[in-house]
């Protein structure tokens, strides 16, 4: 039940469930998140269980939120774009709306591949991307600070790339049955 004084955070984190999977949702989830172009009949027959259902079982986690899209990972240095900053944002005043000004000036700018709403003494962590310091420069000078409330801009450099993942750990959501092929 929730209250009227309670928070819009509050009320979507109690709405949320606590998701368990069944061992073959597991061994679904992991294999797609291996190799998302396998192709049903290989998740199927590698799973252990019926085209049929195969397509029933990822519709269902499709349709549900849990698999959000299929996409290709570009290596950044091969379409030149190899100067990744990790630029942390401090907001002068905060509130809701504040927050929420910001983010939607952010999401515009496709230099910005990834952007965390912190604690700490940052407010936002934004992950960019550009070719070089000239275009980061361009970046900063014409785009980032024409957002209104920014207070401080700190940017650190990645010299190299120890791990760059977008697989989402499961262990906290079933145990999978180590019988299943796929399940790890």
């Amino acid at each position: 039940m929730t209250t009227a004084s309670e928070s819009k955070p509050a009320q979507r984190r109690r709405a949320r469930a606590r998701v368990r999977f069944d061992a073959v949702d597991l061994a679904i989830l992991d294999q797609l998140q291996t190799d998302s172009k396998i192709t049903n009949a290989m998740l199927a027959q590698t799973v252990g269980i019926s085209p049929a259902s195969m397509i029933e079982r990822v519709k269902k986690l499709e349709t549900s939120g849990i698999i959000k899209g299929y996409v290709a990972r570009l290596d950044p240095r091969e379409v030149d774009k190899s100067m990744t900053a990790i630029v942390s944002i401090t907001l002068r005043e905060h509130g809701e709306h504040r927050l929420r000004d910001f983010a939607h000036a952010i999401d515009g700018f496709e230099e910005v591949q990834a952007a965390w709403h912190t604690t700490g003494e940052e407010d936002f962590i934004l992950r960019v991307i550009v070719t070089d310091m000239a275009q980061y420069e361009d970046f900063v000078v014409h785009r980032l600070s024409t957002i209104p409330n920014i207070a401080r801009v700190r940017t650190s450099f990645c010299l190299s790339t120890l791990k760059d993942t977008t697989r989402v750990p499961l262990d906290a959501v079933g145990d999978p049955d180590p019988s299943i092929e796929g399940a790890k």
